[in-house]
């Protein structure tokens, strides 16, 4: 992974976000938007696996909710977003050439 790769990381999912861990996923994963997209999908999966509001009358109020929108916002963005390991499309445009040949008079 490049330095510019794990920029663009850390630009996406924070400064809080572990160098070794994002590298050891983008080495099993080979790609820098498909490790965002995990990291991401599993903040929110772990938000989603607790109550996303507790309440104690007159005390406290904790909710999550605005927290898991935050994040599969962020996670829909990620489509719009170049990473710098996208192969660009130029790199698969192909020629294909297809014989033409005369079909036989009726």
């Amino acid at each position: 992974m490049t330095s510019e790769v794990l920029r663009w990381l850390v630009a996406q999912l924070g400064p809080d976000s572990n160098p070794a861990d994002l590298e050891q996923r983008y080495e099993r994963l080979r790609s820098a938007r498909a490790v965002a997209q995990e990291v991401l999908q599993e903040r929110i999966a772990a938000l989603l696996a607790e109550p996303l509001r507790v309440s104690i009358n007159g005390i406290a109020t904790i909710d999550q909710t605005n927290n898991v929108a935050a994040l599969e916002r962020r996670l829909g963005h990620l489509a719009d977003q170049t990473a710098p390991d996208d192969v660009a499309e130029a790199e698969f445009v192909s020629l294909s050439s297809i014989p033409l040949v005369a079909r036989a008079r009726r």
